[in-house]
């Protein structure tokens, strides 16, 4: 065993003994992606799958730095213990975290069990970068109960969450057309739970309302838009949370026992309706939250338990955990294959020496292409022979 990996395997283990600074040293190394992180990560790999991660995102302003405050110390009341990952957007001239030094965990300040990290999202699609996952992995490993990634408010690019996250929640701010908008858009289709956070202010109850049938339409587009059934009366003393049919939107119960997100009173005998029931299904629940003042945090928690509970009993959690692996597997061959591409073209003189000669009518890019791409399939057909 070299040095280096002696060390490494060193810090690993102190990782694994609940040590502080060598979870920090960690994901500094994943981060900065230092010579070695690779070998860390697929170390701590065994170590994983315990704790429940919940991505945060929305549009800046909505209030998710406070909200993931209080959820921390929500968490850290009823003694678990949280990692809390806040991706921040990338410094043009640094590649570090705009943000990163600014105090997000007010409520958490000196409480060793919630470990606060800003990391940057190094220009990702949607602000998760590959060093975000691997974090992930550490904090799991090191045996942190809850993890909350707290994105970026970029839009319609905040999907990416969904490949880290076991829960997606997207923070709207009240009497936001164009937050409602943003959603419309594609951020609709990525949410498990919807929090109308600063629900104090005016215009809450409408826009639960808009998200209550735009809920109901995502599930069902034939959906006669009956807004006695969605508006804001039918949202429930819950706040949108419960297993039956006393809370939720309309006739659909927002529990994960329901079956396909609408009434099927009166299609008895229907074969498709009756083997519906038989699976659990989830339909989002809206959460009304103050976050300021923790108003709905413990509504807002017990909904997110629920939805791990259904992703449990479903067997999506395993679905989940596999999609994850395939996403990571394709996206590390694509980086490594880049690299070897982008080095073989510098051997053979540089990109400007190609595009010279496709200007210049000698060749076109789909032959330079097939040329880099030559050896490397060359090497591939070798092994399979």
């Amino acid at each position: 065993m070299t040095m280096n990996r002696a060390v490494e395997s060193d810090l690993v283990e102190r990782l694994l003994a609940g040590e502080h600074r060598a979870l920090a040293r960690v994901i500094t190394k994943i981060e900065s992606q230092t010579s070695g992180y690779r070998d860390l990560v697929s170390e701590i790999h065994a170590h994983t799958g315990q704790a429940s991660v919940v991505g945060i995102t929305g549009s800046p302003g909505a209030g998710k730095s406070t909200l993931v405050d209080k959820l921390a110390k929500y968490y850290r009341d009823q003694g678990e213990t949280v990692g809390v990952i806040a991706v921040d957007p990338s410094s043009p001239y640094t590649g570090g975290a705009v943000l990163g030094d600014r105090i997000r965990m007010a409520s958490n300040v000196g409480d060793m069990d919630v470990f606060f990290r800003s990391m940057s999202a190094r220009g990702q699609l949607g602000g998760l970068s590959t060093a975000t996952a691997d974090a992930v992995k550490a904090l799991d490993a090191f045996g942190k109960d809850r993890i909350i990634i707290e994105t970026v408010g970029a839009g319609q690019n905040e999907v990416d969450v969904v490949k880290t996250a076991d829960t997606v929640v997207v923070l709207v701010q009240p009497g936001s057309g164009d937050d409602v908008q943003m959603l419309k858009a594609g951020i609709l289709e990525i949410g498990d739970v919807f929090v109308v956070n600063k629900a104090d202010m005016e215009g809450a109850s409408r826009t639960v309302a808009e998200l209550e049938e735009m809920i109901h339409l995502r599930d069902d587009p034939r959906a006669n838009l009956d807004t006695g059934h969605h508006g804001a009366g039918a949202f429930g003393d819950s706040g949108g949370h419960g297993h039956g049919g006393d809370h939720g939107h309309g006739d659909n119960a927002h529990g994960h026992n329901d079956t396909n997100g609408h009434d099927t009173a009166g299609h008895d005998g229907d074969e498709d309706a009756a083997a519906e029931v038989a699976r659990p299904v989830w339909t989002p629940k809206v959460i009304k939250t103050i976050a300021t003042t923790g108003e709905g945090i413990d509504t807002l928690v017990e909904t997110l338990d629920d939805h791990y509970d259904y992703l449990s009993e479903s067997g999506e959690l395993t679905e989940k955990a596999r999609q994850r692996a395939s996403e990571e597997i394709r996206q590390l061959l694509r980086s490594d294959v880049n690299r070897l591409l982008e080095a073989e073209i510098e051997r053979r003189g540089g990109i400007d020496d190609f595009a010279d000669a496709v200007v210049d009518k000698e060749t076109d890019p789909y032959e330079v292409a097939e040329d880099v791409l030559e050896p490397i399939r060359e090497c591939l057909e070798d092994r399979d022979d």
